[in-house]
């Protein structure tokens, strides 16, 4: 498994599902669709997504401290 970081390539907005995709292994599409599914049901999941976006570094960041 990979680390969690927001990707540089493939976002769409801030890079969330996409790094939650890589990590456990599954497609993007397949994420953003759980994630759209999820925002059906009652719950944060707007403010866990923004908090992801501002806690998750970006690659770029994450390479640059290596």
């Amino acid at each position: 498994m990979s680390s969690l970081a927001r990707p540089t390539n493939g976002r769409m907005l801030g890079g969330v599902c996409a790094a939650l995709a890589r990590r456990f292994g599954t497609s993007t599409t397949t994420m953003r669709v759980i994630f759209l599914v999820s925002c059906l049901l009652p719950g944060p999941q707007f403010l866990l997504y923004i908090a992801l976006w501002i806690l998750l570094p970006s690659e770029d960041r994450q390479r640059a401290a290596w």
